[in-house]
């Protein structure tokens, strides 16, 4: 193929893949199947590689996500991205419009669902996605470009090359969410509370292609700014957007009066939990655009727009049976069952109680009458007790109820568990975490792939996984030769890993990847951490004696001292692998504390740890300097009694150019 040949079907393949992917996500039209899509995306992909110079800043293929880390540079708007004013009653709405009515005449709204999301501001140069920010404090945010070019339903090429600047709800979807849910909660992670929590973790990831993952979608609901004619009114800017290819807000209903707004008020609440998205309420604005201008706006909120709120929906139904199950780190966690009600748009009979406490707090027992809701209109919950049943309130078994061993009550965790590490509840988990991401991160061997190699006995631990034959693997349906090649590829490739990831693998309590990294860099190689004694760990600062017991507990085990010993033999490294050039911050401790708007806390404490420094999640004399963002609270007050150095995010921006 020449150059000029590859040139032309790389445009057509482009055009062709944008075109389907307009009548998917805005006409709700498959023109092709999902096959024939991947086929077509595929060939685009290979001709990209051979002929990189011909990539198109708009092609399919930037949607999965690159291997390049992104800055989070601040983006400063030319139009401000203003917050709403709640209304929480039909009296405040009221209130809301002789507002209105004070300050112009003849005026009409639109009324549309509040995404519940994180709002973004996406820039198009002559129809081409150049930009994508997050809101910040509506003045500044937070570039995310390339994380946003991996969601599918924001188009990389309008249908016009114009240039335009919009606002859109970045949201995870119901089925996605529930399915995300699920999957943390089999590996034993701690799963994300709601949708936007998720949403919102999954936008600010450093690595694009964990966003991708996430399967994230946008509703754009107003034109920021845009080179062309003015628009009179929001409906007609709504319809133009989605001439240009945008998924906009899937109804804005036109409104003569607040009569009329209050009833579609009430409609949309009736159909929120059918919609198979989380809204967060209802948005009533002014339609036409020069009662806008006239209304202005205050230092916080427009004036011509307020946000309705709904009431969380509530059920009774009676309580049947807590059920205990375990997870991999052996906690045991309750789960109520209770009677099927109709909540938020479907049929739910069992809600998790999270710990003992939940129990305790409301004094549960067999056949109390319960109050049940959605949290986040997403996960069941129990909220209180509506009518007591006289029976006795329910208490923790003794035992495990997968392997009969003795469960003890973690004072760290206020949870019980199970002290059989060979308890099969946990085995299975433990293998999944062990093969996550953050940990070996071995790919292809996700929850499905090692349920079925544990059922046929082909896997009983973790180091069994080190073991697997690929005639072993090729043989079981869906495999086939390459795929079981690419699997243990896979699992040589992790033999590699960093020492901090191996210990975090392990899945001993308490450790989690900080800890980890810890015990990693103090000690240098795994022998070192299975011997240290509890006063060695306690010396590491940040280590608890909670902690400290935690790791001397599991290393002490026999199953421990011979799946290690096993690991060894298998060629893992055992050794710490990060060395530190720049140590600027070496024999330094840091807190920090309050909202952070320029790093997450994950990314702050990665960079000092980058510098040779630590990070504590207490103040004490041997804290060397606090972080302190917004709202800093009881940390900030003991670091100025202690006369700890305190800074900002600009002082820590300088520290670390």
């Amino acid at each position: 193929m020449t150059k000029e040949e590859a040139r032309l079907r790389i445009d057509e393949l482009c055009d062709k893949l944008n075109f389907y992917s307009y009548k998917y996500y805005v006409e709700n039209e498959s023109p092709v199947s999902d096959r024939d899509y991947d086929m077509l995306q595929r060939e685009l992909k290979e001709l990209e590689e051979a002929f990189p110079e011909f990539l198109r800043p708009d092609s399919p293929t930037v949607r999965v996500g690159g291997i390049a880390e992104n800055t989070f540079e601040p983006v400063t708007f030319e139009v401000r991205l203003e917050s709403l004013q709640d209304a929480f009653s039909f009296d405040e709405i009221d209130d809301f419009d002789r507002r209105i009515s004070e300050a112009v005449s003849g005026y009409s709204y639109v009324v549309e669902p509040k995404i519940d999301g994180l709002s973004v501001n996406l820039e198009y140069k002559n129809g081409i996605f150049v930009r994508g920010a997050t809101r910040g404090d509506g003045n500044v945010g937070e570039d995310i470009t390339e994380n946003l070019r991996t969601v599918r339903s924001i188009p990389l090429k309008l249908l016009k090359d114009v240039d335009i600047t919009v606002r859109g709800e970045v949201y995870m979807s119901s089925a996605v969410f529930s399915e995300m849910v699920k999957k943390q909660e089999t590996a034993g992670e701690a799963p994300f509370k709601n949708p936007r929590n998720a949403a919102a973790g999954s936008l600010r990831q450093k690595n694009p292609a964990v966003t991708a993952e996430r399967k994230l979608d946008i509703f754009v609901f107003n034109v920021q700014k845009y080179e062309g004619s003015e628009f009179s009114d929001h409906k007609n800017s709504l319809d133009f957007l989605r001439s240009l290819g945008f998924v906009t807000v899937p109804f804005y209903t036109p409104c003569k009066n607040i009569e009329e707004a209050k009833k579609e008020l009430e409609r949309i609440g009736d159909m929120r939990s059918s919609l198979g998205f989380d809204i967060d309420g209802a948005v009533i604005k002014v339609n036409d655009f020069s009662h806008r201008r006239t209304l202005g706006s205050t230092a916080k909120f427009p004036r011509w727009a307020v946000a309705y709120k709904y009431p969380p929906e509530e059920k009774d139904t009676v309580l049947r049976d807590i059920e205990i199950s375990v997870g991999r780190t052996g906690v045991l966690t309750p789960t109520a069952v209770f009677d099927s009600v109709l909540l938020a748009g479907s049929t739910v009979s069992r809600a998790t109680l999270h710990n003992e406490g939940r129990i305790n707090e409301f004094a549960l027992a067999i056949g109390d009458t319960v109050t049940v809701r959605k949290a986040g209109d997403i996960i069941p919950e129990v909220v209180g007790v509506k009518l007591r049943s006289g029976n006795e309130p329910f208490r923790y078994p003794d035992t495990c109820p997968s392997c009969n061993a003795k469960v003890f009550r973690d004072e760290g965790e206020a949870a019980y568990r199970c002290t059989n590490p060979e308890c099969p509840a946990q085995i299975l988990r433990l293998m999944i975490h062990f093969c996550s991401r953050n940990a070996m991160d071995i790919e292809g061997l996700g929850e499905a792939i090692l349920e079925v190699f544990a059922q046929r006995g082909m896997i009983k631990d973790i180091a069994d996984i080190y073991c697997l034959k690929a005639e072993d693997i090729a043989v079981i349906e869906g495999m086939g030769e390459k795929s079981a090649l690419n699997i243990l590829s896979a699992i040589e490739r992790s033999k590699e890993n960093d020492l901090s990831r191996l210990i975090f693998a392990l899945g001993i309590n308490h450790i989690g990847e900080k800890a980890a990294k810890l015990l990693a860099s103090h000690f240098g190689t795994l022998e070192k951490t299975a011997s240290a004694t509890r006063e060695e760990l306690l010396e590491i600062d940040g280590f608890g004696s909670i902690m400290a017991e935690a790791v001397t507990e599991y290393f002490s085990l026999p199953q421990t001292k011979n799946l290690i010993e096993r690991l060894i033999s298998y060629g893992l490294n055992t050794k710490s692998l990060t060395e530190i050039t720049d140590k600027r911050f070496e024999g330094m401790t840091f807190v920090l504390t309050g909202a952070l708007s320029k790093f997450t806390r994950d990314e702050a404490s990665a960079v000092i740890e980058k510098f040779g420094g630590k990070t504590s999640s207490s103040v004490s004399k041997k804290t060397t300097i606090v972080l302190a963002g917004e709202d800093a609270g009881s940390k900030l007050r003991k670091a100025t009694e202690l006369g700890i150095r305190i800074i900002n995010e600009e002082e820590f921006s300088d520290m670390i150019s």
